[in-house]
């Protein structure tokens, strides 16, 4: 019994409760519901059943009065589970995605997630493993172990311990180490040369101590064929080692110390072109009569146009989802990762109360290079460069007491938190080689320089539009000025490889808490659950930079002096190339600094009643948080061109220099009040459960690239109206255009300011047992979220930001409002042999959806169907298994996330205003991050 849980005796209190379901093993979504003792129906198994966590104590799922899905091992091996993103096949609330670096893969519940590769940004939902909490939920997409089930707690936490959260969390737990002795492997090997093996073993040191160690080694090439650099990307190269130690030298005490490692080499993340079939405003790319330097029709994108001339493959527009990338010959995809770290868990028992503390430290390290203008034209790169990386030190330690008072009637709990997270971001985002050239092509195509287009000279200027620029025969430009427009696209087109050499971000913070969470037993069926959390939040941030980008400084001063003239629009174009991203050697050397402290309030209150021994009903409100902090991307300091009338300035030092620019990083904390009601019903072999939720998101933490910035923007909502001050324009007046007004009509008074998301739908669960050999789960979740109908862009009540413009009245970013799931496990006897068959399929529908954070148009992704499927054939007492499985089985192509392609927003080749249906993107091209396709394999499996 010494692995057994302290308390799984005193908390499993009714025979009842002991005789639960046993589809909480198979459970996709969390429909684990005690059944009436029956035992002469072979349907149960009493060891399987799932005990949770989810209230910080030992229950079973029908005693937890909150939303939480349990996931068991059995079900993450037959799903094919290797990471969190697949989840998203058993947890119909639940979508994880991983985009352009696995560092910072998003998790989404209800629609609501953090979104964006911004490290600065902490999770929605956060990941903890073993009771440790993970920096950011990317960490949870590496190899996972040997694992005893997943919880998915949906809807705020925080009055438990650990840290806060505003949407649910993901609670990993590994298997423990046993007091007999066993050991498991398995091989397999799959399409795209995918090798994965992995064992486990454990056993009995002493009377007292028990070990364990799992291994895991895994290989795979990648999904795109980088065809210039001969490689493979989104490959898998990678291993993961955990030790553990359990000493249980009494009934009264528990110590478990883990220590585990995880490295990965592996080329990660390619993208592709949307199909032009999404903007047919592209041109005719395939016509071999257009000879490079001929114009498009005077109605199609100029940015195509140059990148055609300067190499671009032009199929790679159309090319749907074939999955051959282009990258710029040289550039790499390349990154390396190191996770690890030790925890230690003591659990004592004083007979009244048990005292259990969390102590962990961990380091993750990360570095990610990468093509980032997703094309063969060198725009926009970040070096393979070791010294580039993303780094976390992390302490926490976790402090609970908990026990019965009044005979009974009052389980309580009191606790602490703590944490100490010292972040460091190093980055070396570079313009590529062909920057320059490119950046001058596309001014020259989409301005009244156009006749002069010629790609063949260094800066698109043919000789004659030279000659003319610099003795000012332009009629339509005033003297003097055709010279230095000729300069200022010379020291444009002269930007190649240049940018940051090694800017650095560090950010310590450090978070205490204090909570306690209480159940009060009113009745024998009536409960009461109050919890409160006090939390303290502390953030001390500094950047120095490094740049070698002189052409911005030296187009600054040339053409400040015109941002308030008639040619603000020709001088801004020049400015805003010549140092978008903040990419200028006025910040070489520059160092800024800031620090911020929030205190926060939060809590829960559920009162859930049982009328009848097989029904629950509870109702609940929480209120959550998640901390603020600091956007860690230069470009979020200032617009590369500021217009302000007729003192315009587009330096540094002209606004105070950065440091005084350095508030303009910070954004605040993001809150949340949420409503639940609830139901669990479960009989004999069949379990149901009914959750209806809302909740509403106060400063809803956004982060958007929309085509050369970052922007992190905090959402909240005007209870004015803003007569379409924050909207997409075209709504009213059919002019594809933002609202050059929104300064002034898009602001609100702070008193009117007040949420700006709300989730808010039902999620319905069921399962059926009806033969221990045959499980079936079914989960329909129907979510609504949405962002408010009048927006503002922070809790001041300031404009929201234009880019976001198309956001005011629209659902959510990948939150498809009706996701259904399902599987079905069938393991029949064969014969009297002891042999048994496996038969799994589980499947996700979901409906349509935007990928895109900004809502454009051009980023829907129509709804879609994933299954996998798995069939084997298993020894006695599973004592060997070999199984063949299928991933994706029937292909299913479509993309996580669709983003703007860096710096290609274009006009018409003509350099004319236009009036494009396609708005509000225009003449953006996009570029996208895939799903994995179909993969398959076979798998041998032996224990002892």
């Amino acid at each position: 019994m010494k692995s057994s849980s302290l308390h799984a005796g005193r908390l499993l209190r009714s025979s009842a409760l002991g005789m639960s379901l046993a589809v909480a093993v198979a459970a996709a979504p969390a429909s684990a519901q005690d059944a009436d003792a029956n035992p002469q129906n072979e349907a149960y198994d009493d060891s399987a059943v799932i005990v949770v966590t989810a209230q910080g104590r030992s229950q079973l799922l029908s005693d937890v009065p909150v939303a939480i899905s349990a996931v068991s091992a059995e079900t993450l091996q037959n799903s094919g589970a290797n990471d969190i993103r697949q989840l998203n096949q058993v947890a119909p609330s639940l979508l994880v995605s991983s985009t352009g670096s696995e560092a910072n893969g998003s998790a989404r519940i209800r629609g609501i997630g953090t979104v964006g590769d911004n490290p600065g940004l902490e999770s929605s939902v956060p990941v903890f493993i073993d009771g440790v909490y993970r920096s950011r939920s990317g960490i949870g997409l590496n190899e996972l172990g040997e694992i005893d089930r997943v919880e998915v707690q949906r809807g705020p936490q925080g009055t438990l311990g650990g840290r806060n959260s505003s949407a649910g969390l993901i609670s990993i737990y590994s298997k423990k180490p046993e007091f007999q002795f066993g050991g498991s492997g398995e091989i397999t090997y799959g399409n795209y040369d995918y090798w994965r093996l992995g064992g486990s073993i454990t056993g009995p040191i002493s009377d007292t101590l028990a070990a364990r160690l799992d291994g895991i080694w895994v290989k795979r090439d990648g999904f795109y064929k980088d065809e210039a650099n001969d490689t493979r990307v989104n490959d898998r190269d990678r291993y993961f080692l955990r030790g553990q130690l359990l000493f249980e030298p009494t009934d009264a005490l528990s110590v478990r110390l883990i220590g585990d490692y995880t490295y990965r080499d592996e080329k990660c993340c390619a993208a592709v072109f949307i199909d032009n079939s999404v903007n047919p405003l592209i041109g005719d790319l395939n016509n071999p009569s257009r000879l490079p330097g001929v114009p498009l029709a005077g109605n199609q994108n100029n940015i195509i146009q140059v990148l055609t001339d300067l190499g671009q493959d032009p199929s790679a527009f159309s090319q749907g989802y074939d999955r051959n990338i282009s990258v710029t010959p040289g550039r790499s995809y390349a990154g390396q990762t190191k996770d690890y770290g030790f925890s230690g868990q003591i659990d004592y028992d004083f007979g009244g109360a048990t005292l259990t503390s969390i102590t962990a430290y961990r380091e993750y390290r990360s570095s990610q290079a990468g093509d980032l203008d997703y094309g063969t034209v060198d725009i926009l790169y970040r070096a393979d460069d070791p010294d580039t990386y993303r780094q976390f030190h992390t302490f926490t330690q976790e402090l609970r007491l908990q026990g019965e008072a009044f005979d009974g009637k009052l389980d309580w709990l009191v606790g602490g938190f703590y944490a100490n997270e010292k972040l460091t971001v190093r980055d070396n985002l570079r313009f590529g080689e062909d920057y320059g050239k490119f950046a001058a092509c596309r001014l020259v195509t989409g301005s009244t320089l156009v006749p002069f287009y010629d790609p063949s000279t260094t800066n698109c200027i043919s000789p004659t539009g030279q000659f003319a620029l610099g003795n000012n025969l332009i009629p339509t430009l005033p003297t003097g000025v055709g010279p230095l427009i000729l300069a200022g696209v010379n020291n444009l087109a002269s930007i190649s490889d240049r940018g940051s050499i090694n800017d650095v971000y560090r950010q310590n913070g450090k978070n205490w808490a204090l909570f306690t969470h209480n159940i009060f037993h009113i009745t024998d069926k009536l409960d009461f659950t109050f919890g409160v959390r006090y939390t303290n939040d502390k953030k001390k941030f500094s950047a120095t930079f490094t740049n070698d980008n002189t052409a911005c400084v030296a187009n600054q001063a040339l053409f400040e002096p015109l941002l308030s003239g008639p040619l603000a629009a020709t001088a801004a174009g020049i400015l805003g190339l010549s140092c978008q991203g903040n990419s200028t050697s006025e910040l070489d050397g520059v160092s800024i600094r800031d620090k911020r402290s929030e205190d926060e309030w939060t809590g829960t209150a559920i009162l859930s009643y049982k009328p009848i021994h097989d029904l629950m009903l509870y109702a609940s409100y929480s209120r959550g948080y998640k901390a603020g902090g600091f956007n860690l991307d230069r470009s979020a300091l200032k617009p590369p061109v500021i217009l302000a009338g007729a003192n315009s300035s587009s330096s540094f030092a002209a606004v105070g220099g950065a440091q005084a620019l350095v508030g303009n990083l910070q954004f605040d904390p993001e809150q949340v009040n949420s409503y639940e009601l609830g139901a669990k019903y479960a009989t004999g072999p069949f379990s149901l459960g009914l959750t209806l939720f809302r909740s509403d998101f106060e400063n809803f933490q956004l982060n958007t690239f929309n085509g050369s910035t970052y922007i992190v923007q905090t959402i909240n909502g005007c209870t004015s109206d803003l007569a379409g001050g924050d909207r997409d324009q075209s709504k009213f007046t059919g002019a594809p255009n933002y609202n050059p007004a929104a300064a002034t009509t898009g602001a609100c008074a702070a008193e009117d300011v007040s949420w700006g998301v709300r989730s808010q739908g039902f999620e319905l669960e069921a399962s059926l047992v009806p033969a221990r050999s045959f499980r079936m789960t079914a989960g329909l979740t129907y979510a609504r979220t949405k962002y408010r109908d009048n927006l503002v862009g922070n809790s001041a009540g300031d404009p929201l930001d234009q880019a976001l413009r198309k956001l005011p009245g629209d659902n959510m970013s990948n939150a498809p409002e009706l996701v259904a799931t399902g599987s079905i496990a069938w393991t029949p006897d064969i014969g009297s042999s002891g042999m048994t068959g496996l038969v799994y399929l589980d499947g996700r529908m979901t409906s349509d959806y935007n990928t895109g954070s900004d809502l454009f148009p051009q980023k829907e992704q129509d709804g879609y169907a994933i299954i996998n499927a798995r069939v084997g054939l298993r020894g006695a007492d599973e004592k060997w298994g070999i199984e063949l499985w299928a991933q994706n089985l029937f292909n299913k192509q479509y993309a996580q996330v669709a983003f703007n392609s860096p710096f290609q927003e274009g006009a018409t080749s003509s350099g004319t205003a236009f009036a494009d249906p396609q708005y509000p993107g225009g003449r953006q091209i996009f570029s996208m991050f895939l799903a994995e396709p179909r993969t398959y394999g076979v798998t041998l499996r032996g224990k002892f």
